[in-house]
């Protein structure tokens, strides 16, 4: 041979018979190469067809849900029945919650679902007012009647209390007895409230008494001091302070620790701005005298001074006479019938009476007594001592130290001195209105505060933080069923594929020899043909190719030559 060309044939290349002409079967399908599968592969391939499916829908339905809120909470059954059977009606999904207590909805149709619900009369409540007076029955007695009037008398204080902020929920009974024709017989109705309060919510006592006063308003002839009211914790809030027991109640608790508070704020505000934000310390203790007393106190003052002027309350004045005509005595004759000439002495009273009487010869007896009652000066004082007053009052501040800064930026600390102490001392003392008579005492001290450095939040791991965990839980589900489909897909379904694709065509280098000296154009460019692994004319080519080259060599040449 002159020259030898040396090209590859590929090992699927279809055989060439009969002087060039080349004969080929059909390849077969993909779905019957999926058929011609064994039992195991095909299924292990439906299987992880039908897992991918429904992890697909899974994840759908799961970003498609989104959040549940709270629809309701604390309903009644009769009104968490009514709710649900309306959720099923508007085809809204739901969940329950805390055990029933709670219905939960997807978080976007939270309002649209209220609103509607809310047009339909949902939920009612449990409490039913005067509406039980709208139902009723033919032929009911006078005792249902009655009942059903004071159920829904019952029904509409309770909304009336409920609406309060501070109050959660309440009860009222109501005692209203049978009046009869006889007045002195007939009793008087009471009430009793039981109310449950916010956590954290008091009643002041303005409050309580107009809860006492609304009660008493809507029953007739109801006296407010029938009216009792408690709270959850089965406290009376309507006793009278004269009636509470030895001890403070939550009223005057509440007050003492408002005094107690505002004389601290007083403090801080004052001493702050001279000693800096976070610098002080201070509080306060009051002790207040709720105690109630009264005095009453009579003086009685004489009439003092000539020239006091008095009042006469009575005078009594006795005055008697006993005795005998003049008789004649002496001498008769002219000079003894003349009367006697009367004394010039200065007598007063009942003896120149006598004298007068003496005189003139006779025996007479007269008395006189006078009696006269002054009023004497009284004065009366009745004192009633304030409630709430301040005993005494207690002081104490903390002062820290006077904080540098040099100019490398070091801090140093260095306690005040006396003279700033007393200063600080004299401010708290007009601060609180400092009285040594009542016995106050006012303490301050400087030291220095210890400051705790609070943590790096670099040190708070990753993992640990609320954002992060959020997302963790957020991705859960659809991680988890995304990590599912891959191990499906990559354990399943793609060993079966593979085991249903075509084998790749093995290249074998195959030297042809051609006489003619010009080389093949483009030999080494040829593109490598497939055929069916499995034919034997495939193999009768090969066997061609390998005992006569210098043919195979032809017949190429002309497939390339060739127009």
């Amino acid at each position: 041979m002159d020259n030898a060309l040396v090209t590859q044939m590929p090992a699927g290349s279809p055989a060439l018979m009969n002087g060039g002409s080349a004969a080929g079967a059909p390849a077969d399908g993909f779905v019957q190469r999926l058929a011609a599968l064994p039992a195991p592969r095909k299924w292990m391939l439906g299987l992880g067809l039908a897992a991918i499916v429904g992890i697909a829908a899974m994840l759908l339905t799961t970003g498609q849900r989104g959040d549940y809120k709270v629809l309701y909470a604390g309903l009644s059954d009769k009104d968490g029945g009514a709710i649900l059977a309306q959720l099923s009606t508007m085809n809204v999904p739901y969940k329950h919650a805390d055990g029933g207590a709670a219905i939960l909805v997807p978080a976007d149709k939270v309002h649209d679902v209220r609103l509607k619900l809310a047009s339909q009369g949902l939920p009612k409540g449990s409490v039913a007012g005067f509406e039980l007076m709208d139902n009723a029955k033919f032929g009911q007695t006078q005792f249902q009647e009655r009942l059903t009037f004071q159920r829904g008398l019952e029904g509409e204080l309770v909304r009336s209390i409920s609406s309060l902020a501070a109050v959660q929920s309440a009860r009222v009974h109501l005692a209203l007895p049978n009046q009869n024709g006889f007045f002195r017989e007939q009793q008087k109705p009471s009430a009793s409230v039981l109310l449950t309060l916010h956590p954290g919510r008091t009643l002041e006592r303005a409050q309580v008494a107009g809860i006492v006063h609304l009660v008493s308003s809507s029953v007739p002839e109801m006296n407010p001091k029938s009216v009792s009211v408690l709270d959850q914790s089965g406290a009376l809030l309507s006793g009278s302070p004269e009636n509470a027991a030895d001890g403070l109640n939550a009223q005057q608790l509440q007050y003492v620790a408002q005094i107690e508070r505002n004389y601290t704020q007083r403090v801080v505000d004052l001493l702050e701005p001279v000693l800096g934000r976070d610098n002080l310390r201070a509080q306060v203790t009051a002790e207040v005298d709720f105690s109630q007393t009264e005095a009453t106190t009579e003086d009685y003052a004489p009439n003092q001074g000539p020239n006091a002027k008095t009042t006469v309350r009575s005078q009594q004045m006795v005055e008697s006479s006993n005795g005998a005509g003049a008789q004649p005595a002496g001498v008769p004759g002219a000079t003894s019938n003349q009367p006697p000439v009367p004394a010039t002495a200065p007598i007063n009273g009942s003896a120149q009476q006598m004298q007068a009487a003496n005189a003139g010869g006779g025996s007479s007896q007269s008395k006189r007594e006078s009696t006269v009652n002054y009023e004497v000066d009284k004065t009366v004082r009745v004192t009633r001592a304030a409630t709430g007053t301040v005993k005494r009052l207690n002081a104490a501040v903390v002062v820290n130290h006077r904080s540098t800064t040099d100019a490398k930026g070091k801090v140093t600390t260095q306690p005040l001195s006396t003279e700033e102490l007393d200063k600080l001392t004299s401010l708290v003392k007009e601060t609180i209105g400092f009285s040594a008579d009542r016995g106050d005492s006012v303490k301050l001290v400087n030291a220095p505060f210890k400051v705790v450095k609070p943590e790096a939040e670099a040190d708070v791991p990753l993992w640990k933080q609320p954002e992060v965990q959020d997302l963790l839980r957020t991705l859960a589900v659809p991680g988890a069923l995304t990590l599912l489909a891959l191990l499906v897909i990559f354990g399943a379904v793609r060993p079966a594929l593979k085991a249903a694709q075509k084998a790749k065509p093995e290249v074998t280098p195959v030297t042809a020899v051609v006489d003619d000296p010009l080389a093949l154009p483009g030999a080494a460019a040829l593109p490598a043909l497939e055929a069916p692994a499995t034919d034997r004319r495939l193999e009768q080519a090969r066997v061609l190719a390998k005992d006569n080259p210098a043919a195979v060599a032809n017949i190429v040449r002309t497939w390339v030559t060739k127009d």
